[in-house]
């Protein structure tokens, strides 16, 4: 299946370049009034009008290309399958702690083990 993706995205990118090249070489509605003062327009290598009339022709065919290989590749992407093989695919979530209640727990007081620590702690305390 990559192999598709890859084919139908090189065809998609020159299918682009194709058309963003012909619409710049495509003169516009306002070029016409231009070849009647001189501007050599009729001496193109496919005549005055047949020049606009392949060049509109080829742009609509490269849109065709463009919007079919867009389809495409965004079936190609919805379907694609997920390759496995990483190193995070067997590690399972860890469940998240559960929010601290409004009241903390205070520790036990009559606790059978202290740390040493902890009685160190309060040997080191000053009654006010």
């Amino acid at each position: 299946m990559n192999i598709w993706l890859t084919l139908v995205l090189s065809v998609h990118v020159l299918a682009a370049l194709g058309v963003i090249g012909l619409v710049l070489l495509q003169h516009g509605k306002g070029a016409d009034v231009g070849a009647a003062f001189g501007s050599g327009a009729s001496g193109s290598l496919f005549g005055a009008t047949g020049s606009a009339n392949f060049l509109s022709r080829a742009t609509a065919v490269l849109a065709a290309i463009f919007f079919l290989t867009s389809l495409g590749l965004a079936y190609l992407a919805s379907h694609r399958t997920v390759e496995s093989g990483g190193i995070m695919d067997s590690v399972k979530e860890v469940p998240a702690i559960p929010a601290s209640t409004s009241t903390p727990v205070a520790p036990a007081e009559n606790s059978a083990v202290e740390s040493d620590a902890a009685k160190n702690s309060k040997a080191n305390e000053v009654p006010k």
